[in-house]
């Protein structure tokens, strides 16, 4: 596992964007597993300064609401659109969001599933980490090996995401996720962390066991990692990398570049 220690939150897009130029620049059709929430933004933000012909990459986002209305602001799929697929100059048609507003969004999910493995799997997958640990909306008590369903979202999510709606009640109560064992089959999983109220969480995440009760902790499963976190969220690394003993830490404090 690489971990790159950085001053501030957009530091942090600044060096996940300069890893994902560098797998765009090798592979111009990679596929990218997109996510969003605060954490994630900066990464697009400076990933389109780059400049960079994305014409042929292919994207997936990692969840998506149950029951918004297409179209809905706040849908998941109205986000990818404004912050990555507009801002990158992606193909629209290359860009994948699980369809929360289908009839029947099992068999969605099942079908979103197949895409991705059809796609030929995802080759960086960005991440967030929610403050109970969960990856995507994967919550605590999720199977390690679970594939892209509806899930039922908990109420400290709902509370954390009700920033962004009108009330806390227009927070849908369910989501369609990549599962845990969808995401680790990714080639490369590219975490990006910040702020001071996720270092307790990302220091589960790494250096406690791998568990359901914290969904991140499959980090420690994968072969190829990278964290990229601010001072902040990292404030207790040092303790993880003395106790983590499956998996092994690289810290590059105060990295500008990649």
């Amino acid at each position: 596992m690489e971990f790159f220690v950085v001053p501030d939150a957009a530091s942090t897009g600044a060096i996940a964007a300069g890893i994902l130029a560098a797998v765009i620049r090798s592979k111009p059709e990679a596929v990218l597993g997109l996510a969003t929430g605060g954490s994630p933004l900066p990464v697009y933000a400076a990933l389109a300064a780059h400049r960079l012909d994305m014409s042929g990459i292919r994207g997936f986002a990692l969840d998506e609401y149950v029951g918004l209305p297409a179209g809905h602001p706040q849908s998941y799929a109205e986000v990818i659109r404004r912050e990555v697929t507009e801002r990158l100059h992606l193909d629209p048609a290359r860009v994948s969001v699980p369809a929360g507003a289908a009839v029947d969004p099992e068999r969605a999910a099942a079908a979103y599933d197949a895409a991705i493995a059809q796609a030929g799997g995802i080759d960086v997958q960005i991440l967030g980490i929610g403050h109970n640990g969960h990856v995507a909306f994967n919550e605590p008590g999720s199977a390690l090996d679970s594939r892209t369903r509806v899930e039922a979202l908990t109420e400290r999510t709902r509370q954390a995401n009700a920033r962004y709606f009108s009330s806390p009640d227009d927070v849908p109560g369910r989501c369609i996720t990549q599962g845990l064992g969808t995401i680790l089959e990714a080639r490369q999983l590219l975490l990006v962390v910040s702020g001071a109220d996720k270092a307790d969480i990302l220091h589960t995440a790494l250096s406690g066991p791998v568990t359901t009760d914290c969904p991140a902790s499959i980090l420690q499963l994968h072969p190829h990692v990278t964290v990229v976190a601010d001072e902040t969220a990292a404030a207790r690394l040092g303790s993880a990398s003395a106790s983590a003993e499956t998996t092994p830490v690289t810290v590059r404090t105060g990295a500008v570049g990649v």
